[in-house]
């Protein structure tokens, strides 16, 4: 259980880089941080996704939160205004627990109130309940009683809300609910409840400063509004309960829906392939991105602020979806994005307001094959495979063999070549206005990687299905980028591989992409250059929480991840440390070390850091997109990144604990998964 005592929950400064995440499923979520003071635009208790999973509004902001012992009020909310924390209810917070969702237990005068919140899944609605535990004071109340005034923002979650006549104001009242219909065009907020009394206000309460938002050079400030104040008489009835929804929910159901919910993730905790705690939080927090798009399945790149990314979903895809069983969800998740396949390229974005998809990326549809490999070898899936799948690589083959999309065409070589001026493809993808941060032009190092990865799978669907013309056909296109790649890569100087090859003098800087030319299944190089790739990486990119994208002693590296938009999406790539990359490193280490004993100990104890990341920063239970290049190495972007707790789950899983399907049948892998690794050894993970 993840949990802090009154000590931290008052350290303002410690608590407000800890926050929680509910989501539903759907692209929907509520967070804050663990004192309840936002500190982020994106932080509310009923963010609902009105176009499952994007179309995000931030609809009710927070719950300004009252006690009154004996008619003397104790507020237990908290805010940041301009030069002042008001109020401070943190001081009456004594702990603060995942179990297994956020839960608040504040002590005023000896009376001891806890407080929940959750999401229900597959819907836009959040449960918060407050429940009077004990009095521990020489005379009980002779009465106790809870206000709440729900303050609502009403706006698109990357924007904020500020005090306007064009608000309606109007409340519809009827027995145990309350609806409020703030603008045209955006939900009705329906809010059910047990209080004894409602009292219309409406009111603005202006200027809360968002503290990350104003670290990010953006809009910090924000008015929100409140239409009413609810009372709960705690004496008379000692748990008060309010259901935030877009539909009308009766406030009698929250104990349903709160033990339905606890079912739900005691089920997604046994489906962790092992039975520790960090492979268990590391499941629950898997279950965070795989969200419905239709009656499909697809994954949240990341929270607060992403969508569902085509080159996120398939890195994350095997680590998400295969050791913990949810084979169901991975064919769905690839039948999906198969549909939207055009011109032999899979979406690299689909955009927030439901647009056209975004086919901006050379890597996505490779990354494609990848993890319908991984499918297969977890599964035996071989019909789904052949008949959903395959036609679709088989185009897509084609497709990069004459041309597609931004220059993206295999060359004389045997090579991929990508890249028009102004365009980013690779997933090193910072831009800003015209600026092409890490353009990459050319033959980058990492696409080859995949590009002959995938000609070696598509050699073995093609073997496994009887297409002996097409087998024959992807086995001497592999050879040619074999032969091309050892030819064009290899850095003599440094003893390692080059990042870019374009025509002119190789782009030598050294960075993660490299790793993928030995993590992968198929790889073009030789033991001793693979050994050495994974010694020039670890010398100079390894950190304790995932690689550097650029080695320190280059002159562009960036150090810190902080600024503005310009300062920050500079630094994205030139030296942050992604803990996606920490699997393929983990995996090419693994590897070129005959996954010996010595070398899956030494995995695990690389792990540890972000098992403490895991359970004490940032979003709880959760793993975030990057963190600063230098020490110590300050978390930053997404609180909670797809891919960076799908890599982890993975190597833990397969690299560390040598649970790796091998290309078995599906039968086989349930059985080994159910048994656990015959012989397994000890590390000082849990």
């Amino acid at each position: 259980m993840i949990q802090f005592s009154q000590e931290a929950c008052g350290n303002l400064d410690g608590a407000l880089r800890r926050e929680w995440l509910e989501t539903n499923g759907l692209g929907g979520f509520a967070s804050s941080t663990i004192t309840g003071l936002n500190t982020r635009r994106y932080h509310g208790l009923l963010v609902a996704a009105t176009k499952p999973p994007v179309g995000r509004e931030v609809l009710l902001s927070k719950l300004e939160e009252t006690l009154l012992i004996d008619g003397q009020p104790f507020d237990l909310s908290c805010n940041r205004y301009p030069g002042v924390v008001h109020p401070q209810g943190f001081c009456y917070l004594t702990h603060f627990r995942l179990d297994p969702f956020p839960v608040f237990t504040y002590q005023v005068e000896g009376i001891v109130i806890e407080k929940t919140a959750f999401m229900v899944y597959s819907e836009n609605t959040t449960v918060v309940q407050y429940e009077f535990k004990s009095a521990n004071r020489p005379q009980p109340p002779k009465s106790l009683r809870l206000e709440i005034r729900p303050l609502i923002a009403f706006r698109d979650y990357h924007s904020t809300t500020h005090a306007n006549d064009s608000l309606n104001a109007n409340v519809d009242e009827a027995p145990g609910l309350a609806a409020v219909t703030p603008y045209q065009g955006l939900p009705t907020l329906y809010l059910g409840h047990n209080a004894v009394e409602l009292q219309k206000t409406g009111d603005w309460y202006r200027n809360f400063e968002y503290d990350v938002e104003r670290e990010r050079g953006l809009d910090f400030v924000e008015d929100l509004f409140s239409h009413f104040v609810l009372r709960f008489d705690l004496l008379s009835n000692r748990q008060a309960s309010i259901i935030a929804s877009i539909e009308r929910r009766e406030v009698a159901s929250a104990g349903q829906y709160r033990q339905a919910e606890i079912k739900r993730r005691q089920a997604e905790a046994q489906a962790s392939p092992l039975k520790d705690e960090f492979a268990q939080t590391l499941t629950a927090a898997s279950d965070q991105f795989i969200v419905a798009r239709g009656d499909k399945k697809t994954i949240i790149a990341g929270y607060h602020w992403f969508s569902d990314w085509g080159r996120d979903t398939m890195i994350s895809l095997p680590g998400l979806t295969l050791p913990t069983g949810r084979h169901d969800v991975a064919r769905s998740i690839l039948s999906t994005f198969a549909q939207h396949v055009d011109q032999g390229m899979l979406p690299n974005r689909f955009p927030d307001a439901g647009e056209t998809p975004e086919y901006n990326t050379v890597d996505a549809t490779l990354w494609f094959f990848e993890a319908a490999r991984a499918f297969l070898a977890y599964t035996g899936g071989e019909k789904f495979v052949r008949t959903e799948l395959y036609p679709v690589f088989t185009d897509i083959i084609s497709w990069h063999a004459r041309g597609t999309r931004y220059g993206i065409k295999v060359d004389s070589s045997g090579l991929l070549a990508s890249g028009e001026p102004g365009v980013q493809l690779t997933w090193m993808d910072a831009k800003v206005g015209d600026w092409v941060v890490t353009p990459r032009r050319g033959k980058p190092v990492e696409i080859q990687a995949l590009w002959y990865n995938a000609l070696c799978i598509m050699e073995e669907f093609a073997r496994r299905f009887g297409d002996e013309a097409s087998q024959k056909r992807y086995r001497n296109m592999a050879a040619m980028a074999n032969w091309a790649f050892n030819r064009l890569f290899w850095n003599e100087n440094e003893q390692c591989l080059y990042d870019v090859v374009n025509g002119g003098a190789p782009d030598a800087s050294i960075r993660p992409n490299q790793i993928l030319a030995v993590s992968l299944p198929y790889t073009m190089l030789s033991p001793d250059r693979a050994r050495l790739v994974v010694e020039k990486v670890r010398e100079h990119l390894l950190t304790p929480y995932g690689l550097r994208t650029l080695a320190p002693s280059d002159p562009q590296y960036r150090g810190r991840y902080s600024g503005g938009p310009v300062e920050r999406d500079g630094a994205y790539h030139q030296g942050t440390v992604w803990p996606w990359l920490i699997g393929p490193f983990i995996t090419a280490y693994v590897k070129v070390n005959g996954a010996s004993d010595a070398a899956r100990r030494q995995a695990g104890e690389w792990l540890l850091p972000l098992q403490d990341h895991l359970f004490s920063d940032a979003a709880l239970g959760q793993i975030s997109e990057i963190f600063d290049g230098d020490a110590p190495h300050r978390p930053a972007g997404c609180v909670a990144q797809a891919w960076s707790v799908g890599e982890v789950l993975r190597v833990y899983v397969e690299d560390v604990n040598g649970i790796r399907p091998m290309a078995e049948n599906g039968e086989a892998i349930a059985k080994k998964m159910e048994n656990g690794r015959p012989r397994p050894f000890q590390t000082s993970l849990p």
